[in-house]
């Protein structure tokens, strides 16, 4: 790739934050990762120092699927060209959906840009892990990761009859039937209450509808107004638990910590 001149690295090095700056191994492509759902799966699949900066995303408690101690380990970056520039990846990882101008100078400066959609069931995640990690050069993490993917979706599906469950996102919503939580809440034995009720993608789930038609759980993912009414409390056979709104977008190693949560729902209905 074209290497940045000294003196424009070291001032565009001034957007960058602390963190490492090169992998010990320089076989190893270096990387940056745009998209917060990347960031969780790098992170794993990476060698020390390899992984020079992941998404500013994924240190936004609102935005975030990591661990807050594993986000720390690593600088961000706002996905700018010049911020991109100083770190001087070899590879910069980001969804589907970045700014075509930016892809464009990144390519034009010898950048390589690799993209990767949001993953809409636990195999499409399982082709991403194993992609980043092909990708960083450690298929064996890959399949370590993939592994621990498959333990913890095995450790939670208890046999014995689907219990309904709506999942209650922030802003009211549900999530719809192609949505990767909705493939993890099948394999760990939810059945869906929104797909029964016929609600989709998005969908507004009232408080008056569970009020008058109550799931068996509600996973109360939100916190609008509506998702702590004290009514909720009065509903006779419903369970009612909190879900972490890091869970609910990302595969990866978020599913593993879904899995779990979802495996000790299960067993409180039990």
């Amino acid at each position: 790739m074209i290497r940045l001149l000294p003196a424009l690295a070291l001032l565009l090095a001034g957007c960058a934050s602390e963190g490492p700056v090169r992998a010990p191994d320089h076989q190893l492509p270096t990387i940056v990762s745009l998209n917060p759902c990347t960031d969780a799966i790098l992170a794993e699949v990476t060698a020390p120092g390899q992984l020079l900066a992941i998404s500013h995303y994924s240190k936004d408690p609102r935005a975030t699927s990591m661990q807050p101690a594993d986000a720390a380990r690593y600088r961000t970056t706002g996905g700018s060209v010049e911020e991109i520039l100083a770190l001087d990846p070899d590879v910069v990882v980001a969804s589907s959906f970045i700014a075509p101008a930016t892809r464009a100078a990144l390519e034009d400066l010898g950048v390589e840009v690799v993209t990767f959609g949001a993953a809409s069931t636990v195999e499409e995640s399982l082709e991403q892990v194993r992609a980043l990690a092909e990708l960083a050069g450690d298929r064996r993490a890959g399949e370590r990761l993939a592994a621990r993917i498959d333990e913890a979706i095995a450790d939670a599906d208890l046999t014995g009859q689907s219990i309904e469950a709506a999942l209650w996102q922030p802003g009211g919503i549900v999530p719809g039937e192609r949505a990767l939580i909705s493939d993890l809440l099948r394999r760990t034995g939810f059945a869906s209450y929104g797909e029964a009720r016929g609600l989709g993608q998005a969908d507004f789930l009232a408080l008056e509808q569970v009020v008058a038609d109550p799931p068996e759980v509600l996973l109360v993912a939100g916190s609008d107004n509506g998702q702590s009414h004290p009514v909720l409390e009065q509903l006779p056979g419903m369970l009612r638990e909190s879900f972490d709104t890091r869970l609910l977008y990302c595969g990866g190693p978020t599913i593993i910590r879904a899995a779990e949560r979802l495996a000790e729902i299960r067993r409180s209905v039990s």
